[in-house]
C-alpha cells in the first residue's frame, strides 16, 4: 500500500509526541520498580534503561551490542578497554611477541577466580578459544574473529582439522601460548572482545544445554555478577562479584537494567529519577536538547540495508540493489526523522574512525562518498534491472527491528523507495532484535535494515565482514576480487600497514560497485545522563560502554 501522505503523518505524530511529553499526564510504566536511583540500604546503585534484551550470555554465541555490553561488565579477558579505549591488563599481567610477529606468550596473573572460588588459567582461555570456532557450537563470532588471525583457526571452524590443532596452548596454568597465522598488530585489542573471554570448562559442561540461559548458570571472572535474570528476562541486576582480582577499584554494588522501549516512559522514569541514563528519540531531542543533562555522543556504529542475494532473482540483480541504495534521501532522515546528530553514511567505515597510515587523512575522507541519493540515476538503474528481469511489479519484504526508533527509520525509508521506484511494494516485518538476529543467521530474510560497530580499531573489522566465508556475511554476497583484497591486509601486506589500507580502500570500493549493501548513517546518541553517574566510558570498539569504574558523584 502506497504512503502518499505519509511524512505529513509523521510530522503530525512527532508534533503530538512532543505536546504529550510536555503534558502532566503519566504515561504508564508497567514492570518499573519503586525503588529511588539510589538507596543507602542498597550501596552504590546506578540504574539504567536498555531497548533490547539481552539474546545471549554465552561468548561463543553472542552478537549484539546489549549482550556485549553485559558480558563485558561480568567477565573478563586477557586485556580489557580503559579510559579513552586504551587496553589495560585484565587477567593477563604482560605478554611478549616473537620477532616473527607470530607467536604471543602472555603471562597470567594468579590470584584472578572466578565467581564459585576457583582459580582462572591458560586452560580455560584454550578451552573457550576452542569452542568458538568448533563448527558444532555455531558460532557466529569465533570464525569472524579468529579465522585468518588465529593459527588453524579457518580449517578448525570448517571442520577439516579438530580443535586440538587451534594455535592456543597452555604452557601451564598461568602462561598462554598463541600462533597466530600472520603478524597482528592489533591483536592485543583483539584480547578485550568477549569472543576472546575464557570459560570454566567443568561448570559448562555441567550446566549442559541450560549454560547461560539465567544468572545461575553462568559464571563470572569480571567486576559483576548477573543477578536476577533469565533467557526472557526484561530487567537484570549486575551486583559486584567480590571474586574478582581487581575488586578495589570497582565503587558500585549493583547497577540494574531494564528493557523499555517506549521513549516517553523512559524519559518519565528519568524526571522521576528513577533512572540514571536514558537515550532520547527524535521526538523528543528538541524538547530536553537545552536540557542541563542533555548530552550527544558521537558514535562508530554504521547503519546500513542488507540485500538477500538468495532470496530471489530481484536481489540476485545488481542493477536492483544499486538502484534501491540511491532511492532514499538520507540527509533528511539524519535531520528530521533521527534528528540526534548522526550524520549520513556514503561508504561503510565510518568517519573519524581510523587514520591513513602515511598521510595522517581519515580513511572515510580519502576514500569518499560512494553511494550517494540519486534519484534520477536510482530510476534509470531500476527500470534498467526490472527489465532485465522481465518484471513491471516487484514486492518486497523489509526486515527491522521493533524499537520505536527504528520504526520511525524504517517508515521513511520504506515510503522513500516505494515513491521513488515505480513498481515497488515494501512490506515491513518488525520483530524483537533478538529474532532479528536468528532470521539473519538463517538468512530468513530478503531485505534486511541492519548495523555494524567495531569490534578492534582497525578496518578490517568492518571489511572482513563481507568475505565469502564470513560468518557475518548471510546474505549470498560473494566477489573474489573483493575477498584476496580483504585477505592480503592480513598475509601479504600484514607487516606493511600503507599497503594494507590501500587494499582496504580498493575493497571498499569494490563492495559497492557490486551494491553489496546500501549505507544509510553512521549513529550519534542523544541522551540524559545525570550528573550521579561518573566513571562510565563509552568505548570507541567493543562493548559500547565500560561499567568497571562506574561511580557516584560526591554528594549523591
Amino acid at each position: 500500500m502506497k504512503r502518499k501522505n505519509w511524512l505529513l503523518l509523521l510530522l503530525l505524530g512527532l508534533f503530538l509526541s512532543v505536546v504529550a511529553a510536555c503534558s502532566d499526564e503519566n504515561t504508564e510504566e508497567a514492570g518499573t520498580t519503586d525503588s529511588e536511583s539510589s538507596s543507602d540500604s542498597e550501596g552504590q546503585v546506578l540504574n539504567f534503561t536498555t531497548k533490547v534484551a539481552i539474546a545471549s550470555m554465552d561468548p561463543s554465541i553472542t552478537t549484539d551490542e546489549a549482550s556485549f555490553n553485559n558480558l563485558s561488565a561480568t567477565m573478563e579477558g586477557l586485556y580489557r578497554l580503559g579510559e579513552d579505549g586504551e587496553t589495560e591488563p585484565g587477567i593477563a599481567k604482560k605478554h611478549k611477541v616473537s620477532k616473527d610477529g607470530k607467536t604471543w606468550t602472555f603471562t597470567l596473573r594468579e590470584d584472578a577466580k572466578w565467581s564459585n572460588g576457583d582459580s582462572v588459567t591458560a586452560h580455560d582461555f584454550v578451552y573457550s578459544w576452542r569452542r568458538a570456532v568448533n563448527p558444532d557450537t555455531g558460532s557466529e563470532y569465533g570464525p569472524y574473529m579468529m579465522n585468518g588471525v588465529i593459527k588453524n583457526a579457518t580449517d578448525v571452524s570448517s571442520g577439516d582439522l579438530p580443535v586440538e590443532e587451534l594455535g592456543v596452548s597452555a604452557k601451564d596454568d598461568y602462561t598462554l601460548v598463541v600462533e597466530l597465522e600472520n603478524p597482528t598488530p592489533y591483536f592485543e585489542s583483539l584480547t578485550t572482545f568477549g569472543t576472546f573471554f575464557p570459560l570454566n570448562q567443568s561448570f559448562v559442561e555441567e550446566q549442559g544445554e541450560n549454560f547461560a540461559l539465567s544468572a545461575d548458570s553462568l559464571l563470572s571472572n569480571g567486576p559483576y555478577k548477573m543477578a536476577k535474570w533469565e533467557s526472557t528476562s526484561t530487567s537484570w541486576e549486575l551486583v559486584k562479584n567480590e571474586n574478582y582480582w581487581d575488586k578495589e577499584a570497582v565503587k558500585m554494588d549493583k547497577l540494574t537494567f531494564e528493557v523499555v522501549k517506549d521513549p516517553q516512559t523512559a524519559v518519565n522514569l528519568y524526571e522521576k529519577g528513577k533512572v540514571d541514563r536514558i537515550d532520547l528519540t527524535s521526538s523528543l531531542v528538541d524538547q530536553y536538547k537545552t536540557h542541563d543533562d542533555y548530552q550527544v555522543t558521537p558514535d562508530t556504529f554504521v547503519y546500513f540495508i542488507k540485500f538477500n542475494q538468495e532470496a530471489n532473482d530481484v536481489l540476485a540483480n545488481r542493477d536492483i540493489r544499486a538502484a534501491m541504495s540511491r532511492a532514499f534521501n538520507k540527509q533528511a532522515l539524519v535531520d528530521e526523522i533521527l534528528n540526534n546528530g548522526s550524520i549520513v553514511a556514503n561508504g561503510l567505515v565510518p568517519a573519524d574512525f581510523t587514520p591513513l597510515p602515511e598521510t595522517g587523512e581519515d580513511f572515510r575522507a580519502a576514500n569518499g562518498d560512494l553511494v550517494t541519493y540519486d534519484v534520477e540515476k536510482a530510476k534509470e538503474l531500476w527500470e534498467k534491472g526490472l527489465n532485465e528481469l522481465g518484471k513491471d511489479e516487484v514486492e518486497l519484504e523489509l526486515l527491522t527491528d521493533d524499537d520505536e526508533t527504528t520504526k520511525l527509520m524504517v517508515e521513511y525509508i520504506a515510503n522513500q523507495l516505494e515513491e521513488n521506484l515505480p513498481g515497488l511494494t515494501i512490506d515491513l516485518k518488525r520483530v524483537p532484535k533478538e529474532q532479528r538476529l536468528d532470521l539473519d543467521t538463517n538468512m530468513n530474510y530478503e531485505v534486511q535494515v541492519s548495523r555494524w560497530g567495531p569490534d578492534f580499531l582497525d578496518p578490517y573489522t568492518y571489511m572482513n565482514l563481507w568475505t565469502t566465508e564470513s560468518g557475518n556475511n548471510n546474505m549470498g554476497y560473494s566477489n573474489p576480487e573483493y575477498d584476496q583484497l580483504v585477505k592480503e591486509t592480513g598475509t601479504k601486506y600484514a607487516q606493511d600497514n600503507v599497503a594494507r589500507y590501500e587494499n582496504f580502500l580498493e575493497a571498499e570500493k569494490v563492495l559497492f560497485e557490486d551494491a553489496a549493501i546500501a549505507p544509510i548513517y553512521q549513529a550519534s546518541r542523544a541522551q540524559l545522563v545525570s550528573p550521579r553517574v561518573k566513571g562510565v566510558y563509552v568505548n570507541p570498539f567493543g562493548a559500547t560502554y565500560e561499567y568497571k569504574y562506574a561511580d557516584v558523584a560526591s554528594g549523591e
